[in-house]
């Protein structure tokens, strides 16, 4: 077995793992703040151990994949039933879930390489802090009905309660998440808000809605880092951090995820997403003097973890060359 070329310190695999856990699943900008932590903690390094690093942001997801299916798992159930014509509700959801996750799919294809060419800097990331902590405050006051705006005339419906077009138009919030910065979940829970879903409905289906894209971006970043380290004799992700570490970092990930669902649910419930937003401003402004400072760099060297394995994909595509003159 080949040594660990700078293994990652099992304290910097518990803050990794606790960033993702607790981020992943909260409308706050997992980006945002994984960029904050491994920076502050010196590991974006040139070499391998800041690839690594970006491999392991994106694996230990596979903690935040097992704490939602932990926890939904009889939902899980229901829509495996509903494949053999079991369960009519399961089967909805999961359709409902597979109209919602393909316009992600589709336009994240067409267009991450202009949005990390254009939109992975300091402006546009901090710009997106702020522009979604007012969003979100303005989505609240709008589900409570105050300061004349009008709320969804159906709130309150459930997750069976869904129709198709609603799945969609959360589908297509999703999408505005790939502008990094934004949060995925933020935008499908507001999203849930518009289509008239409960507070506790919205949330289940934006961590459902969840699972397919971290399932994929895990499972392929994986494949790719194994795959590049067999082919140029590099050393993988596990070799230059080390396996414990990214065993810790994972089930740190999953327990954090876990109470961090849980958690969030209850919140909604009680009170909305005004504190979020602030939270997201306040995010912006620290991070804008880090920035400022030197201590933390935001450029299009680092990928968000959750659309990177994306690129990955499109870079096997073959292209055309252009003719050129004869």
């Amino acid at each position: 077995m080949i040594a660990p070329v700078q293994q990652l310190q099992w304290w910097q695999a518990v803050v990794l793992g606790l960033v993702e856990g607790i981020t992943e699943y909260l409308p706050v900008s997992s980006t945002g703040h994984l960029i904050l932590a491994s920076d502050l903690m010196g590991l974006r390094r040139a070499g391998p151990m800041e690839a690594a690093v970006e491999s392991f942001e994106v694996v230990i997801q596979g903690g935040a994949i097992l704490a939602v299916l932990g926890l939904y798992w009889p939902r899980v159930v229901r829509m495996l039933k509903g494949l053999f014509g079991r369960d009519s509700g399961g089967l909805r959801l999961l359709i409902n879930l597979v109209i919602a996750f393909m316009p992600a799919a589709i336009i994240g294809l067409l267009i991450h390489d202009w949005v990390t060419a254009h939109l992975f800097s300091t402006v546009p990331v901090l710009t997106a802090l702020v522009l979604g902590g007012i969003y979100m405050m303005l989505i609240e006051q709008w589900r409570r009905g105050r300061f004349s705006f009008r709320p969804h005339p159906s709130q309150g419906k459930e997750i069976d309660d869904l129709t198709p077009g609603d799945a969609l138009k959360i589908g297509l919030l999703q999408c505005v998440a790939m502008i990094p910065g934004t949060s995925r979940s933020m935008m499908t829970i507001t999203g849930g808000f518009l289509v008239g879903l409960k507070p506790k409905a919205a949330a289940e289906f934006s961590f459902l809605l969840g699972l397919p894209t971290l399932v994929a971006a895990t499972g392929l970043a994986l494949f790719k880092d194994l795959r590049h380290a067999a082919k140029t004799g590099e050393p993988n992700m596990f070799q230059v951090l080390g396996v414990a570490p990214t065993m810790i970092g994972m089930l740190v990930a999953a327990i954090s995820a876990a109470m961090a669902v849980k958690w969030l649910v209850g919140f909604l419930n009680k009170h909305g997403l005004t504190v979020f937003g602030w939270y997201r401003l306040a995010l912006a402004l620290v991070l804008g003097i880090l920035v400022w400072q030197g201590v933390v760099q935001i450029s299009d060297d680092y990928q968000d973890p959750a659309v990177k394995p994306v690129q990955q994909l499109t870079d096997q595509i073959p292209t055309v060359p252009a003719a050129g003159p004869r």
